[in-house]
């Protein structure tokens, strides 16, 4: 049988374990602070090029609050509306009141504020812009225009292609047979080309600082045409010795002529 104290131990363990997850949920809630962000910029409508920036920044920030339902959207984006802006909404608000939604207050502010000519303006932009020797620095300019370009699919691909160089396109087409489902898979393709050959191309340089440079290589052709016909040596005398073997007569083997060469031939008495 079990002792009353060990009944007791056995029963406090129970407890305990039962109530462990209350306690981490309850450590979690005192240890764990919401996550703040500080409200975007006030915009004062005055300069319509300024407005697409702006509203991605306050979709985004409201993307962080998915809990924020319609009305406390559009009286939130109020409080950052100023001058003329400001006037719209009242006239908006007094309009609809709160029947107003999230997506009809979204199409109306957009209506009344977005540059027209800012995507075609930005399409000019994408299509004009190339590839400088960077791929990285390529990619981050092209996605920032086609956030207001909105380049997809085909036309996208077709603006990608043209601003690489053949080396990119040829690695490309190398390692990549099939078609790409999205248009991210495919940029990530074009970086990783656009990568592999950057990687290329600087190990080429490395390997070119290490080889002797214009004059270098002059010098040693020299020192070998050198060891190959050496020089003319001076004698004790001054005079200089001809590399070349002489004949038995102490003459360089090599005359002008039969009668030139049996002149030192000696002739019997």
């Amino acid at each position: 049988m079990l002792m009353p104290e060990e009944i007791v131990r056995l029963v406090g363990a129970g407890v305990a374990a039962a109530r462990a997850p209350e306690r981490l949920a309850n450590k979690a809630r005192i240890t764990t602070s919401r996550l703040k962000m500080e409200n975007p910029e006030k915009f004062d409508g005055k300069s319509s090029s300024t407005f697409n920036q702006w509203w991605e920044v306050v979709t985004m920030y409201l993307g962080f609050y998915p809990e924020t339902i319609d009305h406390q959207k559009i009286t939130w984006v109020g409080t950052l509306l100023t001058d003329t802006t400001q006037v719209w909404h009242l006239h908006q608000y007094r309009k609809l009141r709160d029947n107003d939604t999230w997506a009809n207050y979204t199409a109306a502010i957009r209506v009344e504020y977005r540059n027209e000519r800012e995507a075609v303006d930005t399409q000019l932009k994408l299509g004009q812009l190339r590839y400088q020797g960077s791929i990285r620095t390529y990619l981050m300019e092209f996605r920032a225009l086609n956030n207001f370009a909105q380049a997809a699919g085909k036309a996208l691909r077709e603006k990608v292609d043209l601003a690489m160089p053949d080396a990119v396109l040829d690695w490309w087409f190398a390692h990549y047979l099939e078609d790409f489902a999205d248009d991210e898979g495919f940029l990530q393709a074009t970086y990783q080309a656009g990568l592999q050959v950057e990687k290329k191309k600087a190990l080429k340089q490395a390997r070119e600082a290490t080889r002797p440079t214009g004059s270098s290589r002059l010098e040693e052709k020299k020192r070998e045409e050198r060891k190959k016909n050496p020089p003319a040596e001076k004698t004790n005398d001054g005079n200089k010795r001809n590399s070349k073997p002489e004949d038995e007569f102490g003459k360089p083997g090599s005359w002008g002529s039969y009668e030139a060469a049996m002149e030192r031939v000696p002739h019997a008495e």
